[in-house]
């Protein structure tokens, strides 16, 4: 299972000249000064000077509530055009406390890279700059990328029920409430409704509702596991994350220190559950959505709630958060003759562990992180395992995958690395991913010839973009080495290509050429569906058909659905890596605050 992050730089963050910082904070201090004059008096003609021509503005609410990127200076201008009289962006400056403007490499660009905040009309914003230098401008420097992003909205008054604990909320009380009592009276809500639902306790609803819960907004997460953590806990007995632990931190409660490289899914498990109960989350386990409706009329969904009593609860909350990520429901393909099959047929979100297929034939149908893990797992145990290949599949070692990463571990501070690695948009991601995969690619070139040897199919990705983008635009595709590959290379896990296959057959699967490949076990390891298709499980077709498909880019070079208003008013998604949800789930809370505490359709 992939842990990605989206939008992190792929280059060396090495310093790239051993020039005085304070040159560069003098620089972008002159650069920052004409620039809040320009936009202060809308002046175009003083932009171009700022501005290069192939210029990048990704904003996340604080122009215009909403994640989008315009690209182009004509782009750029027109957006600043139409939105800068009600924006109204004032006191830019460097931010103070932040990591100082330093020379960077961003996709093999030389950049002055530089944390800046400043003053909107709904609140506080920061932003980043990658200048590059131009001697053609007055500054010596224009803006190559730009980015926006809102902070916190301007103090207003409190929506009614809206509650974050005061010093007094849980002192001595004798013969009253202690805390437990109102904890659990909170999270009975036996009297009332909560302003936000949100569908699943894993890390994307924990993130939500952990930022929601730090707004004062009642929010009640609902999970059908029995245990919050059960997600990762009930995986495959070999599972870790294959990214590093200083990336995958959760919002306000850091791993700590003394935490392993690789975090293995039990500990995982545990530190969720943990993080419920220290951070007073409401959270209802055991607990599916049956079905729910918009009501126009309320402003709010009617939505019944099964418990795992069988009793069901009628919640109106305003706002519906679904958090079952990219892997909620399994994708199990038509296989011909598969009903015939005598043995046993699990999906990999199934499977536990080997031990039980010990001496026994077995087949893994997918060639992705968990087809490959779930191979390597089973002839650890003493299984004899045939990996079934479907279609070309990216092959990265675990090594080379950090590389995408590698702004986590320069040091700064993590407020930091997030607020940069969302500073990319989509022209400059691609370009720095075919980059990143490229280096990959050369440092893993044996690996490669070996798999290609063996006639594994191999891809980079539609664009020579690697594992990240395979990721953002279809959730899977690709393969972390942690040594399955070398275990196929050798030969001591057998390779089939899904087009050798004629049928499945009683006692395995019988291939084109006649012959016979026995098996008692097939994992089938091909994904999941849209969470579009979870929607519609849920609400039904007419608000599924009016969201449409959630996932993978947009014209715009954003994510679709995700993170920002979708069609369906109150309705909206998140999902991904524990860094995606970590920054994310702080402009998604953010949005749904501003029309809880505003009634605005910004």
């Amino acid at each position: 299972m992939n842990i990605s992050t989206m939008n992190i730089s792929t280059t060396n963050l090495a310093t790239m000249n051993a020039r005085d910082p304070a040159d560069s904070t003098v620089q972008v201090t002159q650069w920052l000064h004409q620039f809040a004059s320009a936009l202060t008096t809308q002046d175009t003609l003083a932009l171009g000077d700022l501005l290069a021509a192939d210029a990048h503005w990704r904003d996340l609410l604080a122009f215009s509530w909403n994640i989008e990127t315009h690209n182009g200076f004509d782009a750029i201008t027109s957006m600043l055009g139409r939105r800068l009289s009600a924006v109204k962006p004032s006191r830019l400056r460097l931010a103070k406390g932040r990591t100082a403007p330093r020379r960077v490499m961003r996709a093999g660009r030389e950049v002055i890279e530089a944390i800046f905040e400043f003053e909107t009309a709904d609140g506080h914003a920061e932003g980043v700059l990658r200048l590059v230098p131009d001697s053609s401008a007055s500054t010596g420097l224009r803006a190559w990328i730009v980015l926006t992003a809102l902070r916190s909205l301007a103090i207003v008054p409190a929506q009614p029920g809206a509650h974050s604990p005061a010093i007094n909320d849980y002192s001595r009380d004798f013969g009253g409430e202690n805390w437990l009592d109102k904890r659990n009276r909170a999270r009975a809500y036996a009297d009332h409704d909560p302003a936000v639902l949100v569908i699943g306790a894993g890390q994307a609803g924990l993130a939500a509702a952990a930022r929601l819960n730090a707004l004062g907004i009642d929010t009640l997460i609902i999970d059908r596991n029995a245990r919050i953590g059960d997600n990762w806990r009930k995986r495959y007995h070999a599972l870790t994350l294959h990214n590093e632990v200083h990336v995958n931190h959760l919002p306000f409660m850091p791993f700590p220190a003394n935490w392993p490289v690789f975090i293995p899914k039990d500990k995982l498990a545990n530190w969720f559950e943990a993080y419920v109960e220290s951070l007073d989350l409401n959270c209802w386990t055991a607990s599916e959505l049956v079905e729910g409706s918009w009501h126009e009329a309320d402003q709010c969904w009617h939505v019944i709630v099964e418990r795992g009593d069988g009793t069901r609860r009628l919640l109106k909350p305003r706002h519906l958060v679904f958090a079952t990520g990219v892997s909620a429901m399994a994708q199990m393909p038509a296989l011909p003759g598969l009903d015939t099959f005598g043995g046993t047929v699990l999906h990999s979100g199934q499977y536990t562990e080997g031990a039980g297929w010990k001496g026994r034939n077995v087949l893994v149908l997918g060639t992705g992180n968990s087809g490959h893990d779930v191979a390597q797992d089973l002839h650890s145990s003493g299984a004899h395992v045939t990996l079934i290949q479907r279609s070309p599949t990216y092959v990265v070692s675990i090594r080379e995958a950090q590389r995408v990463y590698a702004l986590y571990a320069e040091g700064i501070p993590i407020d930091d690395c997030d607020l940069i690695a969302t500073a990319m948009p989509y022209p400059v991601l691609r370009d720095a991913y075919q980059f990143s995969t490229a280096v990959s690619r050369e440092a893993d070139q044996a690996l490669l010839e070996g798999l290609s040897s063996r006639g594994f199919r191999l891809t980079f990705g539609d664009d020579d973009t690697g594992f990240q983008m395979m990721y953002l635009r279809r959730g899977g595709g690709y393969y972390f080495n942690v040594g399955c590959s070398d275990l196929i290379v050798d030969g001591r896990v057998g390779l089939l290509q899904f087009e050798q296959i004629d049928q499945w057959v009683p006692q395995g699967v019988r291939l084109k050429d006649s012959s016979l490949l026995p098996a008692e076990l097939l994992v089938v390891a091909t994904g999941y569906k849209n969470q579009q298709e979870v929607v519609r499980a849920s609400l039904g077709d007419t608000v599924a058909d009016r969201v449409g498909p959630v996932w993978d880019f947009d014209e715009g070079g954003e994510l679709r659905n995700m993170w920002r208003p979708t069609a369906q008013p109150g309705l909206w998604f998140t999902a991904g890596s524990l860094a995606q949800c970590r920054i994310f789930s702080h402009y998604l809370a953010l949005q749904i605050q501003a029309r809880l505490r505003q009634n605005t359709g910004k």
